[in-house]
C-alpha cells in the first residue's frame, strides 16, 4: 500500500490497459509483465555486470519461488563472468547452475524448505553504491511472457532495511537452507563449530518481541 502519486498513476495505467482503454508509453514507477518486465530486468543484470567492469560495487540479491527464464539466466551468466557477486535464494525449480567455473563463479543458491511457506520475491541490485530495490514477480516465463504482473520499487529507507535484513538471516540460515552444488544436487551445511540459525524460527521470535513491545 502507498499513496505515492506516481505509483497511483501507474496503477490506474494498468487497469486501462486491461480494459483496453489505453496502453501508456512509459512508466513511472511499476514495472510491468508481460510487455516491459523481462527487458527491464536484464537491462538491470546488464547495469551490474557495467558497473562491475568499472570497478564499481556490483551485487544482486533475488528471492523468488522459481528460476528458469532463459534470458535472464542468460544475464545472470554474463554478469557472473564480469565479477557481479550473485546471491541467489530459490525455494523451487531452479534451472541455472550455480558455481560451475567459467560460467557462474560468482553466483550462489540456496533454497529454504521450513515450517512455512516461502513465497516473496525479493530483488536487490547494488547499482554502484545506490542500491534499488523491489518486490513483485518470479523469474519464470509464464509470469515474464504469458500474465500480467507488476514489480513495484520498495523506496521507503526503513522498509528497505527490513528487507535487508530479512535476506541477510536468510542466507545464513543453515539448519533449512539447502545449497545448489554444480552437479545440480542440493547439500545441507557443515554446522560443526557453528551456531544454529532456523531463519523462519528467527523470524517468528522477533515478530513475538515486536509485539511484546507494541
Amino acid at each position: 500500500m502507498t499513496c505515492n502519486r506516481m505509483i497511483g498513476e501507474d496503477a490506474t495505467a494498468v487497469f486501462n490497459m486491461l480494459s483496453g482503454y489505453s496502453e501508456p508509453k512509459r512508466w513511472n514507477r511499476l514495472i510491468v509483465a508481460p510487455i516491459w518486465m523481462k527487458d527491464r530486468f536484464v537491462k538491470m543484470i546488464e547495469r551490474e555486470a557495467q558497473h562491475a567492469k568499472d570497478g564499481e560495487e556490483a551485487h544482486i540479491v533475488a528471492k523468488m519461488n522459481s528460476l528458469c527464464d532463459p534470458a535472464i539466466m542468460a544475464a545472470l551468466y554474463y554478469a557472473s563472468s564480469c565479477g557481479v557477486k550473485i546471491d541467489l535464494l530459490v525455494r523451487g525449480i531452479c534451472c541455472l547452475k550455480a558455481g560451475v567455473p567459467g560460467l557462474s563463479d560468482n553466483i550462489s543458491v540456496h533454497s529454504i524448505v521450513g515450517n512455512f511457506l516461502e513465497h516473496a520475491r525479493i530483488f536487490y541490485f547494488e547499482n554502484g553504491g545506490s542500491p534499488e530495490v523491489y518486490m513483485g514477480a518470479d523469474w519464470m516465463p509464464r509470469n515474464l511472457d504469458r500474465r500480467v504482473e507488476i514489480v513495484f520499487p520498495v523506496e521507503d529507507e526503513g522498509i528497505k532495511d527490513e528487507i535487508k535484513h530479512v535476506l541477510d538471516l536468510e542466507f545464513r540460515d543453515n539448519v533449512k537452507a539447502h545449497i545448489l552444488k554444480p552437479s545440480g544436487l542440493y547439500e545441507k551445511q557443515d554446522k560443526r563449530g557453528k551456531t544454529l540459525i532456523n531463519s523462519q524460527m528467527e523470524f517468528c521470535l522477533e515478530a513475538t518481541e515486536r509485539a511484546k513491545a507494541a
